[in-house]
């Protein structure tokens, strides 16, 4: 049956359409009368919130097109000019996915049409260059057109205010309510020109402050593999290694340079099966001290090690607590911060330091607000090691900082892994792992959810829940969110939807106390066992 009302909706969408490739696709299905493909891209809006917008590329409000970028932007031109900043300056950056420097530019030219001022970066940078030029230039706000490690069909949006720091409540429903108000697109002036393009001056700025987070005279031996995971990481990287002094890394040829395809991989994200086989491969030929990768918009850091005969990836949580030991062996004051899915441990090390230590809501737009932060991770392989710099993760700094340990380690003929067990030694063995599941329908996450909250497990792998939260009233000292965490004897565990993806993640943390060296493989072999079985366990109890 024919749905008048959503042909309708599609119509006058086509009709003020500015981009001739939706346009296109947008009349194919008319054409065709798909109903179930308009209804997908018809059936509601992208929803602006604290991850800004993300989703798929295509024609109609439920997609990322030149028409809802332009919505969004005039919604944000209007939310900083209510905020009084009637002339103050926007800075845009891009990654090299499909329509990313087309969005950046519909976005300057908006600003500049509202009566403020834009500067868009003059080629696809990391995201941290752009979180770094938001302060450095005096913005109040500032545009990533990114979608970070989503698939090759997705892109995104993501909005600084001036502090550099992501957007938070309540700025995000404000901005979302100016852009519903948005009328026709042909009410929203669009000039020509008008905005300025920078040069190379704000990208050589920040990769002078990229030094600051080494400690002078430190070793730079370590030899590493580098993947940019086909996005926008490598000149930076390699330039940023270069002024340190570190040896220049061995490139991973086939992912080194920008394809919005993404060609060799499945998801183009270092946590995903099969993302770095191809810099396994080239560590097996080069033997390098570290295999360092960069997602595409290279704001987040994997790494991964020799271990035994061959290589494997260190998690986030392992990285966040080696970086946290380097720093506090160099003397680092401040505060210590981390988002409540991450591992205990940095708080143990903190603890036995003597520092301030928080726990934040997920993501770096709630670590980037801690008040006195010198260093933050999330074990998304995020880390901000140099917050006075940039003001959010940073997956070219992060990389710096984990090779000079290295380099410091090789010079007493030791590695990363032998400080994780000096770690385990002393704070005891904290083991980690994720239930991450991937739907198309969001429905299998709300029931998941639903069910947890009404038939909440007393106990997972026999170990008995001590403690229930469910968050979306906040605590004492976190906002509301939508997760369950739930405290065992010698255990945790946290549930919520992504923020980012369709997915329903399950952060899982064992901690086995550690009496000697020698006593280390059977509590890693205890703690993997019991990290399957509340696998197990919390899979039955969510239904998924």
């Amino acid at each position: 049956m024919q749905d008048d009302a959503l042909l309708a909706q599609a119509q006058a969408w086509l009709a003020e359409d500015p981009d001739p490739d939706t346009r296109e696709e947008l009349t194919r299905l008319l054409d065709a009368g798909d109903q179930a493909e308009l209804a997908a891209r018809f059936g509601g809006t992208l929803q602006f919130g604290t991850a800004g917008l993300r989703g798929e590329l295509g024609a109609g409000p439920l997609r990322m097109n030149r028409s809802v970028v332009i919505r969004a932007a005039a919604g944000l031109a209007a939310y900083l000019k209510k905020q009084g900043h009637t002339d103050g300056l926007v800075v845009i950056g891009y990654d090299a996915r499909h329509k990313s420097q087309t969005f950046a530019q519909d976005t300057a030219a908006v600003m500049t049409g509202a009566g403020l001022r834009a500067a868009v970066l003059n080629r696809p940078l990391p995201t941290p260059v752009l979180a770094f030029a938001i302060r450095h230039l005096g913005a109040v706000a500032g545009v990533e057109v990114t979608a970070s490690h989503n698939p090759p069909r997705d892109n995104g949006y993501k909005v600084y205010l001036g502090d550099g720091s992501q957007i938070v409540p309540p700025a995000d429903a404000e901005i979302a309510a100016e852009i519903t108000a948005v009328g026709s697109l042909t009410t929203v002036p669009r000039p020509t020109e008008g905005w300025e393009t920078l040069d190379d001056t704000v990208l050589d700025a920040y990769l002078a402050r990229t030094t600051h987070v080494l400690a002078e005279n430190s070793p730079r031996t370590a030899r590493t593999v580098y993947t940019a995971m086909h996005g926008v990481g490598k000149d930076t990287l390699l330039a940023a290694f270069a002024r340190a002094g570190f040896p220049a890394p061995a490139l991973v040829a086939e992912q080194a340079d920008p394809d919005p395809e993404f060609p060799t991989v499945a998801f183009p994200n270092p946590e995903e099966p099969g993302a770095m086989d191809l810099a396994f491969a080239k560590a097996r030929e080069t033997d390098p001290d570290l295999v360092i990768a960069n997602d595409p918009d290279a704001d987040r850091c994997a790494a991964a090690v020799k271990d035994g005969a061959d290589w494997r990836m260190l998690r986030g949580d392992e990285v966040g607590a080696l970086l946290a030991a380097h720093l506090v062996r160099r003397g680092a004051t401040g505060t210590f911060a981390e988002s409540i899915v991450s591992s205990s441990l940095l708080g143990r090390i903190a603890e036995k330091a003597g520092l301030p230590y928080e726990e934040t809501l997920t993501g770096f737009k709630w670590i980037a607000r801690v008040e006195g932060l010198r260093y933050g991770y999330e074990e998304a392989l995020g880390y901000c090691v140099d917050p006075d710099g940039v003001r959010d993760k940073d997956g070219i700094t992060a990389a710096l900082l984990l090779t000079e340990l290295a380099s410091e380690l090789k010079e007493d003929g030791r590695t990363l892994l032998d400080l994780l067990d000096d770690l385990a030694l002393e704070h005891g063995l904290h083991a980690t792992d994720q239930l991450s599941v991937r739907v198309r329908d969001l429905g299998v996450i709300t029931s998941a959810m639903r069910r947890l909250r009404e038939q909440p497990p007393t106990e997972l792998a026999g170990l008995r829940i001590t403690r229930a939260e469910d968050l979306t009233g906040g605590t004492e000292k976190l906002p509301p969110t939508d997760g369950l965490r739930y405290t065992l004897e010698g255990a945790r565990v946290i549930v919520r939807p992504s923020g980012t993806e369709p997915k329903l993640k399950c952060y899982l943390e064992v901690v086995v106390p550690v009496a000697s060296r020698a006593g280390l493989p059977e509590a890693r072999t205890r703690a993997a066992a019991l990290l399957g079985r509340i696998k197990q366990d919390l899979s039955e109890a969510a239904g998924i």
